[in-house]
Formats: C-alpha cells, sequence, structure tokens
C-alpha cells in the first residue's frame, strides 16, 4: 500500500473516531477541481447523548429528533440508513448525593454509609456491563426532513444513547425538554443532545449553598470510559476530594454531584472534563433553590473571541463567567449587540481574567428591552488569549424568577439545527459580529403533520436580530426544527429561545447553535495512486 493511500486511510480513522465517516472517493476524470485540494463530504455516522431528565416525579420530557433533508435528495424513507436512540444500560446514582451539608451523623456512620454505597455502585456498574442494550429504541427516525418525536414522565427516565447512519447521520440533531412545574429543581430544562468527546469546558456551573449541580457522563461505548472532573474557581484549582478518575461503564450515564468533589462553596466555578480512556457525553444540570434549573452545555473551544448570542430582551439579570485555560491573562473587551448596532453596555466595558482562574461579572439587565448578544474580545492593545465563556440569564425576579444558561458558540459555518420548536413561543436569535449576513431559515414538517417553510432573512453587521415569529410550518401537528444556513456574507451564531411560561414563573431554555458538522473536510486522492509508488 502507498504512502498517499495510508494518510487517507488514516485521516478517514481519525474523522471516524471524532465526527463520524465520510467516504473517500476519486474524483471524476472531468472534475476541475485539483486532486491536492479538500472536498467536503458528507459524514456517514453520527453519534448522540441525552441525559438523564430529571429525578422529579413530575417531569414531563418530551423529545424531538431530526435529520435536515438534503439539498436535490429524493424524497421519503431511506431504508438503508438509521437514527435511533436507546435508553442507556444504567444511570448509576452518585453514590455521595445529599452526602453535602450533613453534619448530623457521625464520622463511622458516613464512613459505613459510603462503604455500601460504593459496593452498591460496583455492583451497579457490574450490571450495566452485562445488561443487553434494550432491542427496541426508544426514538428511531426514519426520513430526512420529516422530525420524530417521543415522551417520558417521572423520575427514572433513562439517559439515552444512539447513532444515525447513511442519510440520516448529516446534521442528525435530538431535543430534549424537560418541563418540572413545581418542587425542587422546578424549571424549563432544554439541551441538545450532545456529541461523544474527550475534553469540555463549563463556565457558569456552581459550589454555592443554594445550587446542586450535577455533572452527568454518559458512554455510547462497547468499553468502560474513566473521566476527569477539575473545577476552578476565582482563585485557582479547587482541591478535590477525588484522586482517582471517574469510572462510566459501557453505555451507561454517571450523575456526580459537584460538592461531593470539593468543599469549597464558591459560587462562580469553571468545570473541565477529560477523559483517561474513552470518550463521553458531558453536560451539567444547574439547579438553584430560588432560580429554578436547566442544563448548562459545553462552551465552544477556547478562543481569543466569543460570541453569546441570545440574551432575551426582559431578562432582569444576565452574569458572565469566564475562564482562561493557558499560562497568559486576558483582558477581555465587552460589547452588546442589538437590533440595532453594537453598543458597550453601561455595567463593565471590560473584565480580566487571570490564568487558570475564574472571573465573573455582574451585568445587570443588559439588553434593556432589547434582544441581544454578547461580544468578547481583546481589550484595547491586549493580545487574543483563548477563553471559555458563559452567561447565566435569569428571567423575572422573586419567587417568579427563573435561570438559564448560554455559553459561547461557533458559527454556523454550514448548517446548524434547532428541534422541538413550538406554534408559539420560540425565539430565533441571528447574529452577525462582523459583516452583514444573509441567512436561509428552514421550518421542517411537523412531527405530525405540516408542510415546511422557507424564509430568508438579512441580519446587518453588528446586530443581533430577534426573529420572534420565526417560520412555522404550513398546517403545522405537533412540534418542529428550525435550521439555519448562511447564504451570504459574514459570519452568522444563532441560538433558539423557548418560551414556556408556568403558573406566572416565565419559565424559558435557550440553546445555541454550532454548526451541525453534517460535512467533513477529506483530502481528494488522485485516480490512479500506483504512479507514487510503494
Amino acid at each position: 500500500m502507498n504512502r498517499t493511500t495510508l494518510s487517507l486511510l488514516a485521516a478517514a480513522t481519525a474523522l471516524a473516531a471524532v465526527t463520524g465517516f465520510a467516504a473517500l472517493t476519486a474524483p471524476d476524470a472531468g472534475e476541475a477541481r485539483s486532486a491536492s485540494a479538500p472536498a467536503r463530504l458528507p459524514v456517514e455516522r453520527s453519534s448522540l447523548l441525552c441525559p438523564a431528565p430529571s429525578t422529579s416525579d413530575i417531569a414531563d420530557t418530551e423529545y424531538t429528533s431530526y435529520t435536515p433533508a438534503r439539498s436535490g435528495a429524493a424524497a421519503g424513507t431511506d431504508t438503508k440508513s438509521a437514527a435511533e436512540l436507546r435508553p442507556t444500560a444504567a444511570t448509576l446514582t452518585d453514590p455521595d448525593e445529599g452526602a453535602a451539608g450533613d453534619d448530623k451523623k457521625s464520622a463511622d456512620e458516613k464512613k459505613d454509609e459510603k462503604k455500601k454505597d460504593e459496593e452498591a455502585k460496583d455492583g451497579a456498574k457490574a450490571d450495566a456491563a452485562e445488561r443487553p442494550a434494550p432491542e427496541k429504541p426508544f426514538l428511531a427516525l426514519k426520513t430526512p426532513g420529516k422530525p420524530v418525536g417521543g415522551k417520558e414522565s417521572g423520575s427514572d427516565s433513562p439517559a439515552l444513547v444512539g447513532s444515525a447512519d447513511g442519510g440520516l447521520a448529516p446534521g442528525w440533531t435530538t431535543q430534549q425538554t424537560t418541563v418540572v412545574p413545581a418542587g425542587s429543581g422546578r424549571g424549563v430544562l432544554g439541551v441538545s443532545c450532545t456529541a461523544p468527546d474527550t475534553d469540555f469546558w463549563f463556565p457558569g456551573a456552581s459550589l454555592a449553598a443554594d445550587r446542586q449541580d450535577y455533572v452527568h457522563l454518559t458512554n455510547p461505548d462497547d468499553t468502560a470510559a474513566v473521566a476527569d472532573i477539575e473545577i476552578y474557581g476565582t482563585d485557582g484549582a479547587l482541591k478535590s476530594q477525588l484522586t482517582e478518575g471517574i469510572p462510566v461503564p459501557a453505555g451507561a450515564s454517571v450523575p456526580v454531584l459537584l460538592p461531593t468533589l470539593t468543599s469549597d462553596k464558591a459560587e462562580d466555578v469553571t468545570v473541565h472534563v477529560t477523559t483517561r480512556t474513552g470518550r463521553v457525553g458531558a453536560v451539567v444540570r444547574g439547579a438553584g433553590d430560588e432560580t429554578g434549573s436547566d442544563w448548562l452545555p459545553a462552551s465552544a473551544d477556547p478562543s481569543g473571541t466569543l460570541v453569546l448570542p441570545g440574551i432575551p430582551a426582559d431578562a432582569t439579570s444576565v452574569r458572565l463567567v469566564a475562564f482562561a485555560p493557558g499560562d497568559a491573562d486576558a483582558d477581555l473587551k465587552l460589547r452588546l449587540a442589538t437590533p440595532s448596532g453594537t453598543i458597550t453596555p453601561a455595567a463593565a466595558e471590560t473584565l480580566r481574567v487571570k490564568s487558570g482562574m475564574t472571573a465573573a461579572l455582574d451585568l445587570k439587565d443588559v439588553t434593556k428591552g432589547e434582544v441581544g448578544s454578547l461580544l468578547l474580545s481583546p481589550a484595547e492593545g491586549g493580545q487574543a488569549t483563548p477563553v471559555v465563556a458563559a452567561l447565566e440569564v435569569t428571567r423575572g425576579t422573586g419567587a417568579k424568577q427563573e435561570f438559564a444558561f448560554i455559553p459561547a458558540t461557533a458559527p454556523v459555518t454550514e448548517r446548524a439545527t434547532a428541534a422541538d420548536n413550538r406554534a408559539k413561543g420560540s425565539v430565533l436569535s441571528l447574529t452577525a459580529p462582523g459583516a452583514s449576513a444573509e441567512v436561509k431559515v428552514t421550518a421542517s414538517a411537523g412531527t405530525e403533520g405540516g408542510e415546511p417553510v422557507v424564509k430568508t432573512f438579512e441580519v446587518k453587521g453588528g446586530t443581533t436580530l430577534a426573529v420572534t415569529g420565526p417560520p412555522v410550518p404550513a398546517g403545522l401537528k405537533g412540534s418542529y426544527a428550525l435550521t439555519v444556513e448562511p447564504v451570504s456574507g459574514g459570519p452568522v451564531h444563532a441560538s433558539r429561545t423557548l418560551l414556556l411560561p408556568q403558573d406566572g414563573i416565565q419559565m424559558f431554555t435557550v440553546q445555541t447553535l454550532p454548526d451541525d458538522r453534517g460535512t467533513v473536510e477529506v483530502p481528494t486522492a488522485r485516480q490512479d495512486l500506483s504512479v507514487l509508488g510503494d
């Protein structure tokens, strides 16, 4: 086998491990493209992981799974492809859940209970390893362009793992939306089910006494994974009580209560999840005694410039949390992209983030009645130091307040989708931090009926366009998906806010729309590789 073929196979193997599979085909002889120019091909396999929705007995969860129809592809069911989500083999209980702050038990009692819990957890791991995956999928998508939905209720709803292949793989997305109307952890918890990876940053988590934040780790593979969790406060890394990695059995999900990892009660922390072996899906569930609960997805990769899109117009409190993972401090300039232009927030113009430390800034009601997006860039004369960041956004006040999270998100380079939109209550935010952009938005068919609708929007440079009435399928029944595709112009960042008020509480959730990575770039090959020799 010659060296060129080896390198192509190596590229395909690497892509398969991270983003799925892409077919490698030589270009036709008549193609004008250079043999050395890279090609973009649809991925042939995608994986998604959905965390266990809630521990509340009164929780109701809706799922919407969707793959955008490819341009020019024939309509109808793709019998050669599949996109299925199945319950995990087990959702293990964190052995220290509820132990934080329990000072009434003696040291010996706590030691005995911890030993029993560890033994129980070891038994659960063994059971998970031996338990076969359910034969029938919970949710099965059969047709690109036609979403499917599912529902679960109660506290025993499991985490889900799944994969899509063939024509259903490119751009496959699933939204999990849970409503807990009252009690502990009440709120709307929305999350786009995540792809497995080996490295995640979560600025915006908390160890405060009134918060109960969990990291949910889900393993999609047939072999066990081992994960590490590091926590960084405003003075640097916090001492952890965990000296070894966290085992995540094959096909299982493990929730880890953050206060069990450290005795620190820091209000603002950054959580870093990595894996020693294997890969996992990771997401943080933040829950406050007075502020409700929601999912905190991972921030975009560390960068010197970040966009946090779609702060609701009626936000009563906005808190920025940032972290600099490198060796250099970061001096950031803050700007707010509003519907009419970019301004400097009155609450603060800059933020200094020291290396290896978490920094937080209260921006108060920064949007002042207009949807906005926060833009972070190097301060005047400063260098572009990579940071990660997220916003904790609150609507309402007092007993009627509810919070959600907006992590920094990458631009939509080709396409991105937000599933589970309703006839009312969806707000699509489109931000063009640089040049103006033209964006195509497609409303899919509904899960139970309806015809797709397509609209095009112009987003002026330096502004955020709030589409309070995004396209809705004609004759909609059920929920539907919104797909965003840049047509021309500068970069576009997007998010979708879902408003689901309950009993006077302004419950909501925000999902950012990073590119769906439905295609991968691979090198093209000459038709006759033998001329290159061995």
